[in-house]
C-alpha cells in the first residue's frame, strides 16, 4: 500500500472512532424510567382519582353476547377529583403501590434490576405517570354493584420483615351485606403474587360473583429494548390457551378489534417487553374467557374474566389468580404457569435457541461468569460444526492453490465464456473441487448464529451482567467498540487465508465486508460480538492449519500448468 495514503487513512479511521464513541455518549443513553409515587401522610404516596379511576372502569365481553358490559365501575361519587392514599409494599424482589379505590397495582418497581448499569435506581415496570401508564387491574363483577369497590386497609405501608418467608396485605369492604376482602400475598424471592377475593354472602339470598384481572398499557416506547439491523424485542400482549400454547397479538390488532374473544380452560394472558413480563394466570382446572379491548384513556388492555361462581345465603367463596410482575427468566415462569416460559421470545429458531440457552445457563453453573460461559460455549459449538467447517476450508484451499491455473483458463478462454465455463467444470472435477463447498458449510451455521443472536438479545440473565475489564454488561454494545473493531481485524485475517475471487469487482466487495460488519456489529450486544470474535479466531486456526496442509501436498494440482 501507498505509505501516503496509509499516513491519511489512519488519523481518518482514529478520528471516524472517537467520533462514534463520543457520538454513543451523548445520543446512546436510555430513557429515564418514571419516578415512583412520592410519599406523604406517613410514608403512602398519593395519586389523583381521575388519574386512576377512568371511565370505562373494568369491563368483560358477555360470554353469551360477546359484548362489553360495563361492571365493576367507578360511580359518580367515586370519580370526583380528590387525592387518596396509595398503599405502599416492599419486599426483597417488588416494591409496589396498591390504588384502594379498586385494589390495582398502579406502580411496580423491581429493586434487584437496577435502572442502568450506574444507578442505584431500580426498574420500573408498571407505573401510572405522565410519561407512561401500564398497570395492573383486578376486579370483582358482583350482584348489585355496579363500581369500582372502595377498599380500606389497616396500614399505608407494608414490609416484608427479615427472616419472613411471606406476606399479607389484606383491603376490606362491605358491598351490599357482602364482605369483600382483596388479599395480596407476597412471598420472598418471588416475582408472582397471589391475588383473591374473599367473601361473605350475609345476606338472605344467593350472589354471583366473578374475578377479572387485566393488564392495560399505553403505547409508550419499551425502556429496555434497542434496535440491532432493524430486529427488536416484542412489545405487545400474548395469550395462551391449550389449542394455542403461545400466540403473541400486537396491540394495533386488539384496537382494530382483530383478535377474538375466546373461552377456554386454563390459559393466561400477558404483556410482553423487552426482559420483562406481566401476566395474570387464573386456575387452570377452570373456564376463563380471554379477551383484549381499549379503555377511556386509549390503553390497549389484555385481560380474562374467570367462571361466574354462586354464592349461597349465609355462604363463602374465594376467587382468585396469580399476577406475575417480574424478568423473564424461564424457571421462574413455568412455576407460575404452564407455556409462560414460552414469553422468553427467541423466535423462529427458537428449537436451536432453547438447547443453547440450556447449554450456556449449565456452563454458567459451573463458571459463575456469562461472558466466560459465551466464550465457552462458542467452543463447544464450534467444535460441533468442526467437520462442516473442515470440509469448507479445504475446499477454499484447493481452490486458493489453484488459482492461478484457474486464471490461466480465464484469460485463454475469456472472449467465449461457454468455453470457459465448461473447462471450468471438467477443471473442478479433475482436481475435486466443489465452487460451493466453501459457502454452503457456512450456510448451514447461519442458522445457528441466528438462533444464538435471539438467545442473548432476549437472556434477562445476561442484562447488566459483567465480562472483564471494560465490558461491565455484555447485553448492550461496547461503550469503546473495541471488540467490534476485532472482530472485524479477525475477519480482514480470515479473508488473507481465502481464495481471491476472480473478478475483480467481486473481490473488491469481499475486501469492504470487514468494514461493513463492523459497522453493523458497533451495535451488537457485547455478548453476541464475544462469540463472533471467539469464533472467528478458533476459525482462523482451523483455516490456517488445513491451508498450510494442502499447499505443501504435491499431489494437489500436480498436472498444474504454468505460464
Amino acid at each position: 500500500m501507498d505509505v501516503k495514503r496509509l499516513l491519511l487513512l489512519v488519523p481518518l479511521a482514529v478520528l471516524a472512532y472517537l467520533l462514534v464513541v463520543q457520538w454513543n455518549q451523548d445520543y446512546g443513553q436510555a430513557a429515564p424510567e418514571p419516578d415512583a409515587p412520592s410519599f406523604t401522610n406517613g410514608g403512602a404516596p398519593q395519586v389523583d382519582s381521575a388519574e386512576t379511576d377512568d371511565d370505562g372502569g373494568l369491563s368483560v365481553p358477555s360470554a353469551d353476547q360477546q359484548a362489553a358490559v360495563e361492571s365493576d365501575l367507578p360511580s359518580a361519587a367515586e370519580t370526583e377529583t380528590r387525592s387518596r392514599d396509595l398503599v405502599a409494599v416492599t419486599t426483597d424482589v417488588l416494591d409496589v403501590r396498591i390504588d384502594p379505590q379498586g385494589g390495582d397495582i398502579v406502580y411496580a418497581a423491581l429493586p434487584q434490576h437496577k435502572l442502568t448499569l450506574d444507578s442505584d435506581r431500580p426498574f420500573v415496570l408498571l407505573s401510572d405517570s405522565e410519561t407512561r401508564s401500564y398497570v395492573a387491574k383486578s376486579g370483582l363483577q358482583l350482584d348489585g354493584h355496579s363500581g369500582r369497590i372502595g377498599f380500606d386497609a389497616e396500614q399505608t405501608e407494608y414490609r416484608l420483615e427479615e427472616g419472613a418467608n411471606s406476606l399479607t396485605v389484606d383491603l376490606t369492604a362491605e358491598v351490599n351485606g357482602v364482605e369483600v376482602i382483596k388479599r395480596y400475598t407476597f412471598e420472598r424471592d418471588n416475582y408472582a403474587v397471589d391475588v383473591g377475593y374473599y367473601l361473605a354472602n350475609n345476606t338472605e339470598e344467593p350472589v354471583t360473583a366473578r374475578f377479572i384481572g387485566q393488564l392495560a398499557r399505553d403505547d409508550s416506547p419499551d425502556p429496555t429494548s434497542g434496535v440491532a439491523l432493524g430486529m427488536s424485542s416484542y412489545l405487545g400482549a400474548a395469550f395462551s390457551s391449550p389449542d394455542n400454547r403461545y400466540e403473541k397479538v400486537d396491540f394495533d390488532d386488539i384496537r382494530r378489534g382483530n383478535f377474538d374473544n375466546r373461552d377456554v380452560e386454563g390459559g393466561w394472558v400477558a404483556i410482553i417487553q423487552h426482559y420483562f413480563t406481566s401476566a395474570w394466570a387464573p386456575a387452570q382446572n377452570q373456564q376463563n374467557l380471554y379477551y383484549g379491548t381499549t379503555d377511556s384513556r386509549n390503553r390497549t388492555v389484555a385481560a380474562f374474566a374467570g367462571p361466574t361462581t354462586q354464592i349461597a345465603a349465609e355462604g363463602e367463596s374465594r376467587l382468585g389468580a396469580t399476577l406475575y410482575m417480574g424478568p423473564k427468566v424461564q424457571e421462574r415462569l413455568e412455576q407460575v404457569a404452564p407455556n409462560l416460559r414460552l414469553t422468553v421470545d427467541f423466535g423462529w429458531l427458537w428449537f436451536i435457541a432453547n438447547p443453547l440457552f440450556w447449554l450456556l445457563d449449565q456452563i454458567h453453573s459451573l463458571l459463575g461468569n456469562w461472558g466466560w460461559s459465551i466464550v465457552f460455549l462458542t467452543i463447544l459449538v464450534k467444535l460441533a460444526m468442526w467437520p462442516l467447517s473442515a470440509k469448507a476450508y479445504k475446499s477454499m484451499a484447493r481452490m486458493r492453490k489453484l488459482g492461478p491455473e484457474m486464471q490461466r483458463l480465464k484469460e485463454q478462454y475469456g472472449d467465449d465464456r461457454q468455453k470457459m465455463s465448461q473447462e471450468m467444470m471438467k477443471f473442478y472435477q479433475k482436481e475435486k473441487i466443489n465452487p460451493l463447498g466453501g459457502c454452503l458449510p457456512i450456510l448451514v451455521q447461519m442458522p445457528v448464529f441466528i438462533a444464538l443472536y435471539w438467545m442473548l438479545l432476549e437472556s434477562v440473565e445476561l442484562r447488566h451482567a459483567p465480562f472483564m475489564f471494560w465490558i461491565q454488561d455484555l447485553s448492550v454494545k461496547d461503550p469503546f467498540f473495541i471488540l467490534p473493531i476485532l472482530m472485524g481485524a479477525s475477519m480482514f485475517v480470515q479473508q488473507l487465508l481465502n481464495p481471491t475471487p476472480p473478478d475483480p469487482m467481486q473481490a473488491k466487495i469481499m475486501k469492504m465486508l470487514p468494514i461493513v460488519f463492523t459497522f453493523f456489529f458497533l451495535w451488537f450486544p457485547a455478548g453476541l460480538v464475544i462469540y463472533w470474535v471467539v469464533n472467528n479466531c478458533i476459525s482462523i486456526a482451523q483455516q490456517y492449519a488445513i491451508t498450510r496442509k494442502i499447499e505443501n501436498d504435491p499431489s494437489i494440482g500436480k498436472g498444474m500448468k504454468t505460464k
